[in-house]
């Protein structure tokens, strides 16, 4: 099978074209960089992305909160029901864990609220 992909490394926008069979990668083409290659190779094997959402705090507000590192895409929905359930404490500072592994990865808040 062969997929055609955008790059979004870097701001060259490279067109990749990446050849798979059984969810294995045969062959990279169209990458300029080393980084352009692992993108289209993870993106085609084990897809991830950051999630950003808010928290509801202890006030009843909202923080906006992200994962540290990307998560797998097929949790996306999954790890949206945990943060559904989750109260931040106040006060909350840009870089404060708000729930320490989902998923692999930290949910951190984005922004300051006291």
């Amino acid at each position: 099978m062969e997929r055609k992909l955008t790059c979004i490394i870097c701001p060259l926008g490279c067109e990749i074209t990446v050849q798979t069979e059984d969810k294995k990668v045969l062959k990279v083409s169209g990458h300029t960089c080393p980084r352009g290659k692992a993108y289209a190779e993870s993106e085609c094997t084990a897809p991830k992305r950051t999630l950003t959402s808010t928290v509801r705090c202890s006030d009843g507000g909202l923080v906006s909160v992200k994962t540290q590192t990307p998560i797998p895409k097929e949790k996306m929905s999954e790890c949206m029901t945990i943060l559904n359930s989750v109260t931040a404490t106040l006060p909350v500072s840009i870089g404060d864990v708000i729930v320490e592994d989902v998923f692999g990865s930290r949910i951190v808040a984005t922004q300051n609220k006291a």
